[in-house]
């Protein structure tokens, strides 16, 4: 069978983007979806997306990881996601999607930036060490200090893999603020690898943020090794994070086939 697929990467987060209307007769099982992302077998991406057609939304999106199970919300993947939707024709100055979070909504902004509205956050738990903070991915923050210089993924399958989080595990973001910036590493949980900018993880960095550092601030510019990406939020008086939005490129890369 002959798959047709795109792909597209947000800040150095790269994912491989299946079109369900051109792919209706091929279903693809955890194996599959490993070969593709795979680097060096397949086409290699630290996840997969099936774009599907839902009613009452422009479309709906299904996030696997590279190790081939089906995920949580993916916020760099919902970029990209918008950006196919606009390649495929999308004239709107906003999309309206379905993710496994609930509903989103993205803007088209000037120079190729997508705005995309991500769930609320209600509570965050603090930890001896860091903030576990659900942002539609479940993440762990850690405040640490030169995170250039950090084995990431020595130190974050630690955590990952670590009682405190099991049996499902969380992803890890290394957090240090530097000239009013969050620079930001992450381990992701599913790919099991450092990569180079992740969604979710800049919004639960921004949060942990103004909760440790700067309870003044609600914007915040993120520098991850793949881009850079800006989040901010409202805060209630009650501590609850609502109006939470993404923002950054999102970049189409190639359209291309290849045989399962």
């Amino acid at each position: 069978m002959l798959l047709q697929f795109y792909k597209y990467h947000g800040t150095g987060n790269d994912f491989i983007i299946v079109d369900q209307s051109e792919n209706q007769d091929i279903s693809l099982n955890a194996e599959t979806i490993r070969f593709l992302c795979d680097r060096r077998k397949g086409i290699g991406a630290d996840g997969l997306i099936i774009y599907y057609l839902t009613e009452n939304y422009d479309f709906g999106m299904t996030y696997f990881n590279a190790d081939g199970l089906e995920s949580t919300m993916c916020g760099n993947g919902g970029r990209c996601m918008a950006a196919h939707w606009k390649r495929k024709g999308g004239s709107a100055a906003s999309v309206k999607f379905k993710g496994i979070d609930g509903d989103h909504i993205a803007y088209f902004e000037d120079e190729g930036i997508i705005k995309l509205g991500m769930k609320d956050v209600p509570e965050v738990t603090k930890t001896m060490h860091g903030l576990k903070i659900d942002t539609g991915s479940p993440h762990y923050v850690f405040f640490a200090e030169q995170i250039d210089q950090l084995n990431v993924n020595e130190e974050g399958r630690k955590i990952r893999y670590s009682k405190e989080f099991a049996p499902d595990g969380i992803n890890v973001n290394f957090v240090e603020l530097k000239d009013s910036k969050i620079y930001i590493r992450t381990y992701e949980r599913g790919v099991e690898n450092e990569t180079l900018s992740c969604g979710t993880g800049s919004v639960a960095a921004a949060i942990a943020t103004n909760i440790e550092k700067n309870p003044e601030n609600t914007s915040y510019d993120i520098v991850a090794p793949g881009g850079n990406l800006k989040v901010s939020f409202t805060k209630t008086k009650d501590n609850q994070y609502r109006n939470i939005f993404l923002e950054g490129p999102a970049t189409f890369v190639f359209k291309g086939t290849i045989q399962l």
